[in-house]
């Protein structure tokens, strides 16, 4: 059956925890300390073909809580879920998995960094909204200037 016979299916899987990571170097000195954290965030997303039309889009996101020149936290949590996407045609499937998914995936991963933060006995921290298609945007502006001649 080809392509364009197929009919369209997309659904999800499944969503996991796929790797976490939770450090807290400098305690218990650091709360002895005002809390005044300089906050970094650091999101990434990866496709795996799983074959048959299973796909796993994973989202690593990591957080790194610093008080003046010392590490308070450092949080790093992939989360993943399995799509099945039969009859998409290839256009779609660049934002399919690049903004759609990351986006259903992301309150997953929101919530287990917000429960490691608040484990580690730090004041509650939830992520920020990420707008994931300005960064397909973005990536896909990034790869389009990478393959003109002369970059």
């Amino acid at each position: 059956m080809s392509e364009e016979n197929q009919e369209r299916q997309f659904t999800i899987q499944r969503i996991y925890t796929k790797d976490v990571s939770f450090e807290t170097p400098n305690t218990p000195e650091i709360f002895m300390q005002e809390w005044r954290p300089q906050i970094s965030v650091n999101i990434n997303n990866a496709v795996q073909d799983l074959g048959e039309g299973n796909i796993e889009v994973s989202l690593t996101v990591t957080v790194t809580a610093k008080v003046g020149d010392k590490t308070a936290f450092l949080v790093e949590v992939t989360q993943a879920g399995i799509f099945l996407a039969k009859g998409i045609p290839e256009e779609e499937m660049g934002p399919l998995l690049g903004i759609y998914c990351p986006n259903v995936i992301f309150p997953y991963v929101r919530e287990v960094v917000s429960d490691l933060v608040t484990r580690g006995s730090f004041p509650q921290f939830l992520l920020a909204p990420v707008n994931f298609e300005a960064l397909y945007a973005q990536q896909m502006q990034q790869q389009q200037e990478g393959q003109q001649p002369g970059h």
